[in-house]
Parts: structure tokens; C-alpha cells; sequence
């Protein structure tokens, strides 16, 4: 019994192993012959197999075999005549259970009628002799997840009558493998055949033999008969790859740029490569094509890029420069060249610490260093430009990355800042100068209060003291130096723009003309004066003594500048901008003007200080030659005109000033008396009269002149030193009073709060006002449109006396019952007032 057992499994062993050499053999070969061959060599081995037990039983070689059976992973089961099953392998068990059933037992509830027969077939066969195998689908045991395709064997024991060797084999896996790998190839011909590269095989005469979807839609079109059999060189056309890969030409190896056009009229333009294989003597021709175009497309698409990034960054209104690691400038745009006034050439290789003046070039480095260092960008750097004085840039530096993040180099953008400079020194200046303006309207105030007090004393005691008199120099130098410093203050409100002017309408020349005289004798016998007038020209709007200060001091200017004689040369003429003219910071508008041309062959201005000549205490005079208030005050004067004055200057070549006042659209200028005859008419007009007079006015000194000079003149003056004092007193005054003069500046209420006060309810009073400073910075403060006249400081006796006399003869003649005036309790009287 245990021989047979031996012999049984030793069958096992062989059986399945000849078994599974034939399923492969007929898988790889399919040759009916070989499992012919194969058969009848199981059967020669089942024969010999006796030789072999006999030989393992002498040198003990049966365990071994049977340990080996037990350990095969296939299930094996023996089952004898009676249908008993006498062997198992532990996969036997493992699947049917520790005592399983025969195979048959355990498949028969699962298989349907005609498997069931072909199944005992199979045993009545093998218990016969034969050997055979059936597959089915069925599931064994609990370790089986479902049915599965099983491989079911039935083999002969020699030596055994009706006995019969089972296996079981699950060929899921070899036909999940075939079916793979049927998929894959399935799905790499797919690939191939829409691959975005083009394969076609060609035969000697280059004609196309094979070739994938790829290349066919490239040569013939999508809805196109495919090219099977026409030769590549004719489908290429003029193209160099048709002959260079023809067979018939050039051999069809290498590799070639064609064209090809197809049936619907596109053009393709490819990259083709080819060789030459040969196979058992049959040679042939195999290629693959790359299309072109999307290449071709993006070459143009990149250059296009190129094209447009150079021009922005040729265009570029900012310096733009690439500069290596080291800091060296490797390209730059036309911008950085200009800001460095400097060609490509010597721009190029150099550091871009080298490009700034020394003062700058620390803080160029440090930047450098720390972007090296892995920094972020620079903040801005003021810098210098090397080679020119007046440029001041300001600089960035950032570093660049390449596509790993690792720094490729560094860009640097600089940016002009010399315009913007200049203009912060501009705003700079004006802002200075707008501030002096303020500080010398505020000084100008308080001097003229001073002043008109010691004017008007003087002139007081002039009254007492006359021509012979030992105190009359005295009291002529006195006011004579308070003459003067009233110039000085006026000179201080002209270039703040708020002295007060009495514009009248003339002709330029004729003004000139009455002013050449005195110009003469400013100028001295050493320089010769030119007059030179244009012919029907413009009037303007100007105060003339105004005017002629302006001209004056220009004429003083020149002077000063040709200490050796020279021209001075005045030119008039009209002049239109037809569009809006600009010089520096200063805009004229489009429109006519009359032009007055000053020039002198004088020094001339240096370029450094011209723009600086409009400045006030501003002078390149020697120390006590000059007030530096000449220039500034031409300035003050002809901006507050509305005009323009301009400036052009060479060192060593003379000087130019410009003036351009608008022309007043109104005819004629009104015919001007002489300056003697209106001086012989001051002098003869009678400056008395009577009525009652309010003078209000803070300073004490001005009050008091004031009330003492219209006493000598015949008027009754009551003195008030505040607006709420005046109202008190008119309040309660019995007399009518028929004019009121007013200090603009006071504590508390000041003169336009008086006003407005007093007319609520006297409505036609009379008003002067008196003040420092300038008509037009109290008259935008008045609401009403009555009558207001104005008294600058410093004033004289006369030039008070005058004014009100000139006021009280416009109330025309006095009603029956009382001067013209307001009377307390009774109805403002009807008066008319010029202005």
C-alpha cells in the first residue's frame, strides 16, 4: 500500500507538469503535432515510472517525494473504485475542507446537466486508463470569491484499477493575463496610430506601405482616401525632403524639411526621418514626420515676444539696465543711456557703481551687497550721475531669478529726477517767497502806522516852523527819511503783491516816453539809452507809477552791470501767443500782449543764479549797494498787473527782461496831463471845509495826527478807538455826522464789521477807509456794492485833507434844515457817491 501510494503521487508530480507543458505549447505553438508528441511521451513515463519508485524506495527517496506532493499549492486528490478518496494534498484540504469530499461529490451541485456528464466522463475515462481535462466554472470551498474558470484533470494509476488522480487548476489568472495583455497591445496600437508624431514604412520605390492615422491626416486629409501605395516624393512636391528621402534618389536615409499639401488645400509643413531596414532580404524604408507648424508658431509667437519686450524696454520713459552678479551693466535701453548722457559702449561692462558721483557710490554698493546677500529689493537710491553735475536719479535694484529660483543676475530701473527737483526747489522757493510776501505785508502794516505818525507831525510842525527857520532842515530830514522808508515798505508790498494800485488805461510808449528823461539821468552819460517803439500799439491797464517803477529799477539794474559804459536798449512792441507760452514754472496764456523789451550789454546773469534773481533780499551786489528788493519788486508789480516777466541771460553776453502786459480792449488811452500841471493844480486847490467827521483808528498816534490835521481844516472830529466805541458814540451824538473814517485792522470788531454795522442804520453814510495794507485784501470782504473810498498809509496832511475834501464835495449841496449827513432819530438823507 505505501508503494502504491508513492507511484500515485509520483504520477501526480508528472502528470500535471506534462499537462501544463502541452496547454503551453499549444497557447504559443497551437501545433497539433506537439501534443501528440508530448502525450505519447507521458505515457513512456507513466511506463518507466516503476524503474524509478524502485530506484527511490532503495535510496530512500519516498519522503521526500511525498512532502514534495503535499506542498504543491495545486489541489491533488486520489479517489479509488468505490469512490472513496484515499489521498488529499494540504491544497486539497484547504479548499474542500480537513476531510473533503471526491471532487465530483463537491462540483455536482453547482454544474448544470451537460457538465455533469462531461465531468463523469471524464472519471469513467480515466478509471479506464486514460488521462484528460475539462474546464468549468465553479466555486470550491469557502476561500473561493465566487465562480472562477477551473482547469479539471482526471488521470490513471497504474497499478490501480478504477483508481483516479483529480486536479484542480484556476486559470482566471492566465486568461486575465492574456486579455491584459491583448488590452495593452490593444491600447498601444491606439497610441501609435494617434501618436502626435507621424510613422509610415515605405517599400524600394518609396511607396507607402504602412502608416498611422497621424501621418495619413497629415499627407491626405481627414475625410481623404488614405495614401496606401503612393510614392512619399510626390506627396512632398518641391519640397527638399522629396528627393533627399526618395529611395530612388539619395538612398531615403536621413532626415529632411518638407511640405505637403493636401487634397483640401492645407499646407503642412513637417520634419521627416528615415532609415533603412532590411529583414530576411526584404529591404524597406521606415520613417517617422513631425509637424512643424505649432513649432513654426511659436517661434513666431517668441519672436513677436521678443520684438515687443525689446520695444518695451527700448521705449521704456525710465532707465532700464541688466546687470550680472557682479554688478556689471550687461544691457541697458536707449532711457538709461540718455540719463547717463553716455553710449551703449561706455555704458557696457562697467559696475554700476562706477556710473554715480563718489558721494554715491557707497550707498550703490551697500545695495549691491545686501541683494547678493539674498535680500529683498533696495529701497530707492538718491544718487548723482557721474560726468553730470545737475543730474540727480533715483535708483532700484532687484535681483533676478531663473526658473529654479537661484539668482540669475540683477535689474536696475533708474529714474530722472532732475525735473522733479528742480520743481520741489521751485515750490520750495515760492512757498519761501509766498511766506515773505505774508511777512512783509504783516511789517508793512505796522511800519505804515509808524510812518504816517511821523509824516503827519512833520507836516505839523511844518505849519509852525517855515522856510528860515532853525528847526525847518530838522523837520525836513525827518520826514524826508520818513518819505523813504515809506518807499522801502512800498517796494515790500509790491513784491508781496499787495500794495494798492490805481490802474488807468495808456499807451506804453507815451509813458516811456515822459520817463525817458529821468531814465537819463539814472543812467549816467557813460551808457547810451535806445528807445525803440512799435508801431499802433496795444493799450494796457496799469497803474503808470507802477509802471515806471518797474522800469526804473530795471534801468538801475542794467546800470549796475556795465560798470564801463554800454546800451541800454527799451523796445515796445505788440505780441501774440497762439498758444499758451511756457518758461520754467511760470504758464503764460494764449492771447495779446504789449510787449516792453529791457536789454543791456552788460555782465550778464550766470545760469546758476538766474533762476534766483526774483528773490527778495537776494543780490550778488557788494554789502550796502542794494536792498535786493529791485528785481522782486519788477516781479511783484507785473504779476499783480496780471502780466508776465521772463529773463534771458548768457554770463559776459547781457541780459534780456521781458515784460508782457494783456491788452486792455477798451480804445484809447484818455490824454494824460503834464506831471508839472497836475502838481501846480495840487498845489493851488483849497483844502478846507466844514462839516463833522468819526474818525476811528486804534493807533493812537495816527488818531491824533489825524483829528489835528482835519481841525486845522475846518472840520468838527470826534475820535473813537474801537468799533464798538464808534457805534456808542454815534448812538448818542446830537450832530449829524457826515462822514466816518476807519482804520481796516482793530481789535475785536474791525473796520468792514464797523461798516456793515453802521449802515444797517444809516445806509448812505460816507466811508474812508485807512489802512497798510492793500486795497484788495479788505475789499473782498465788503458785501455791499456802496460807496467806499481809500486812504493808503503813510499819508501826508495834504494827501488826508485832500481825500476828504474830495469825499464831502460829493454829497452836492446842503438841504434846508442842515448839512447833508445823518442826524440822530431822524431818516438817512438821499446822497449819491462816486467811487
Amino acid at each position: 500500500m505505501r508503494l502504491s501510494r508513492i507511484l500515485v503521487c509520483a504520477v501526480a508530480g508528472l502528470l500535471p507538469a506534462g499537462a501544463a507543458l502541452a496547454a503551453t505549447a499549444d497557447a504559443a505553438w497551437g501545433g497539433e503535432a506537439i501534443r501528440l508528441v508530448l502525450s505519447m511521451a507521458l505515457v513512456f513515463a507513466s511506463a518507466g515510472i516503476g524503474f524509478w519508485l524502485a530506484h527511490l524506495r532503495k535510496a530512500g527517496g519516498v519522503g521526500a517525494l511525498d512532502a514534495a506532493v503535499e506542498a504543491l499549492p495545486q489541489p491533488r486528490q486520489i479517489v479509488d473504485g468505490s469512490g472513496r478518496v484515499i489521498f488529499a494534498n494540504a491544497a486539497c484540504r484547504r479548499l474542500l475542507g480537513d476531510d473533503p469530499p471526491p471532487l465530483q461529490r463537491a462540483l455536482a451541485h453547482q454544474l448544470s446537466v451537460k457538465e455533469l456528464e462531461a465531468l463523469r466522463g471524464l472519471a469513467q475515462r480515466a478509471g479506464a486508463g486514460e488521462s484528460g481535462e475539462i474546464e468549468l466554472e465553479a466555486a470550491l470551498g469557502p476561500s473561493m470569491e465566487g465562480p472562477k474558470p477551473l482547469l479539471i484533470g482526471a488521470s490513471s494509476i497504474p497499478g490501480q484499477p478504477g483508481a483516479v488522480l483529480w486536479r484542480v487548476e484556476d486559470i482566471s489568472r492566465p486568461r486575465d493575463s492574456e486579455e491584459a495583455t491583448s488590452s495593452e497591445r490593444g491600447r498601444q496600437a491606439e497610441m501609435v496610430a494617434d501618436a502626435p508624431v507621424g510613422f509610415y514604412t515605405l517599400d524600394e520605390e518609396g511607396r507607402l506601405q504602412t502608416l498611422n492615422r497621424t501621418f495619413a491626416g497629415w499627407v491626405a486629409g481627414a475625410d481623404a482616401p488614405g495614401p496606401i501605395g503612393k510614392r512619399l516624393a510626390e506627396l512632398l512636391g518641391d519640397s527638399p525632403a522629396a528627393a533627399a528621402l526618395d529611395p530612388k534618389a539619395d538612398g531615403g536615409v536621413g532626415h529632411a524639411e518638407g511640405t505637403v499639401k493636401r487634397a483640401d488645400g492645407a499646407s503642412v509643413e513637417l520634419l521627416l526621418v528615415q532609415e533603412r531596414v532590411e529583414i530576411g532580404g526584404i529591404v524597406t524604408y521606415r520613417g517617422a514626420a513631425y509637424d512643424l507648424g505649432p513649432q513654426r508658431e511659436l517661434e513666431r509667437r517668441l519672436t513677436l515676444s521678443g520684438q515687443r519686450f525689446r520695444h518695451f524696454f527700448d521705449k521704456a520713459p525710465i532707465g532700464v539696465a541688466l546687470l550680472d552678479r557682479d554688478g556689471r551693466v550687461s544691457e541697458n535701453n536707449r532711457a538709461f543711456a540718455a540719463i547717463l548722457a553716455a553710449g551703449d559702449a561706455e555704458i557696457q561692462g562697467r559696475s554700476v557703481v562706477d556710473l554715480v558721483k563718489p558721494d554715491s557710490r557707497e550707498a550703490v554698493a551697500n545695495g549691491l551687497k545686501n541683494l547678493g546677500d539674498g535680500d529683498r529689493p533696495t529701497a530707492p537710491i538718491e544718487v548723482r550721475i557721474d560726468g553730470k553735475e545737475e543730474t540727480v536719479a533715483s535708483l532700484y535694484l532687484a535681483r533676478l531669478e531663473d526658473a529654479h529660483g537661484s539668482g540669475a543676475g540683477l535689474i536696475c530701473h533708474v529714474i530722472d529726477l532732475t525735473e522733479q527737483k528742480r520743481l520741489e526747489a521751485q515750490f520750495a522757493q515760492s512757498q519761501k517767497m509766498q511766506a515773505v510776501g505774508q511777512l512783509a505785508g504783516g511789517i508793512a502794516h505796522d511800519f505804515n502806522n509808524l510812518l504816517t505818525a511821523m509824516i503827519g507831525f512833520c507836516d505839523l510842525l511844518l505849519l509852525r516852523h517855515r522856510p528860515g527857520d532853525q528847526s525847518f532842515a530838522d523837520i525836513m530830514q525827518i520826514k524826508q527819511n520818513a518819505n523813504r522808508a515809506a518807499n522801502l515798505v512800498r517796494q515790500l508790498l509790491a513784491f508781496s503783491r499787495q500794495q494798492t494800485l490805481q490802474p488807468r488805461v495808456l499807451n506804453v510808449a507815451d509813458a516811456l516816453t515822459e520817463l525817458s528823461h529821468l531814465l537819463r539821468r539814472l543812467i549816467g552819460e557813460n551808457i547810451e539809452l535806445k528807445m525803440i517803439h512799435g508801431r499802433e500799439l496795444g493799450l494796457v491797464r496799469v497803474d503808470q507809477g507802477q509802471l515806471e517803477q518797474v522800469i526804473i529799477n530795471l534801468a538801475v539794474n542794467a546800470r549796475d552791470a556795465m560798470p564801463q559804459g554800454g546800451a541800454l536798449t527799451i523796445r515796445t512792441g505788440n505780441f501774440t501767443a497762439s498758444a499758451p507760452m511756457r518758461r520754467g514754472a511760470e504758464t503764460m496764456p494764449a492771447g495779446d500782449y504789449v510787449r516792453i523789451e529791457v536789454g543791456d550789454t552788460g555782465t550778464g546773469i550766470p545760469a546758476e543764479i538766474i533762476d534766483r534773481i526774483f528773490e527778495p533780499f537776494f543780490s550778488t551786489k557788494e554789502v550796502g549797494a542794494g536792498t535786493g528788493l529791485g528785481l522782486s519788486t519788477v516781479y511783484g508789480i507785473v504779476r499783480q498787473t496780471g502780466g508776465f516777466v521772463f529773463v534771458d541771460s548768457r554770463a559776459g553776453q547781457g541780459a534780456v527782461f521781458n515784460i508782457y502786459l494783456p491788452v486792455h480792449g477798451e480804445g484809447r488811452a484818455p490824454e494824460a496831463a503834464a506831471p508839472e500841471l497836475r502838481e501846480a493844480e495840487a498845489a493851488a486847490r483849497d483844502l478846507t471845509g466844514i462839516g463833522t467827521i468819526l474818525l476811528v483808528e486804534d493807533e493812537d498816534a495816527v488818531r491824533l495826527f489825524g483829528a489835528r490835521a482835519l481841525r486845522n481844516k475846518g472840520y468838527e472830529v470826534l475820535e473813537a478807538r474801537s468799533g464798538e466805541e464808534a457805534l456808542e458814540l454815534m448812538a448818542g451824538e446830537e450832530r449829524a455826522i457826515d462822514l466816518l473814517i476807519t482804520d481796516v485792522v482793530m481789535p475785536r470788531m474791525d473796520g468792514p464789521a464797523l461798516i456793515r454795522a453802521v449802515r444797517e442804520r444809516w445806509p448812505r453814510m460816507k466811508v474812508i477807509y485807512i489802512s497798510g495794507y492793500a486795497e484788495d485784501a479788505f475789499r473782498k470782504r465788503l458785501d455791499e456794492t456802496g460807496a467806499i473810498h481809500f486812504l493808503p498809509k503813510p499819508f501826508s496832511l495834504k494827501q488826508l485833507a485832500g481825500k476828504v475834501k474830495e469825499v464831502m464835495e460829493t454829497s452836492g449841496r446842503p438841504e434846508a434844515g442842515g448839512r447833508p449827513g445823518v442826524r440822530r432819530g431822524g431818516a438817512p438823507q438821499s446822497v449819491t457817491v462816486r467811487s
